[in-house]
């Protein structure tokens, strides 16, 4: 079985990894390498190194992408949208049922998968790197993020049209 999903991964992963390098649009490329990401964190899955997956996916292709596609949006210009908007309704549909559900994941969050009693950290668990993250290492936690904000608006300057 684990080989059959390694193989799998390994498929999807090396074709990926081909699309990014092939690809001529930017934005798929980018995209191809969010797959590539998930790949490699189906990669730490199978060596049972779930917290190393989950933050894997979390920061390289959630917030790290994110910042790449916004980069490429700002450089790349696009075309101006003139005229009213053919997919109003659908948009208003889609903020309403996303409203909904985030009151019902709330809802759900507090009534069943908040237990009354905490059972203590483990030692090498997710609360207990949580916690060290946000005492011990607070520092170089934020430090990195202002370096990320400041290639951020480094990005925004040399991106903006001199007029």
């Amino acid at each position: 079985m684990e080989w059959g999903v390694f193989v799998a991964l390994t498929a999807v992963a090396v074709g990926s990894a081909l699309t990014v390098i092939v690809h001529r649009n930017p934005i798929y490329s980018a995209i191809a390498l969010v797959v590539t990401f998930l790949c490699l964190g189906g990669y730490y899955i199978l060596l049972q190194a779930q917290l190393v997956a989950a933050v894997h996916v979390i920061v390289y292709a959630g917030a790290i992408m994110v910042l790449f596609l916004f980069a490429i949006m700002v450089l790349i210009p696009g075309r101006e949208e003139l005229g009213a908007d053919p997919l109003r309704w659908q948009r208003l549909i889609a903020v309403s049922l996303g409203l909904f559900l985030l009151v019902e994941v709330g809802f759900l969050f507090r009534t069943r998968l908040m237990p009354a009693e905490r059972p203590s950290a483990a030692p090498g668990g997710i609360e207990a790197v949580g916690r060290r993250l946000f005492t011990d290492y607070l520092f170089p936690f934020e430090v990195t993020s202002v370096l990320l904000l400041a290639a951020l608006v480094g990005v925004l300057v040399l991106a903006r049209r001199k007029a």
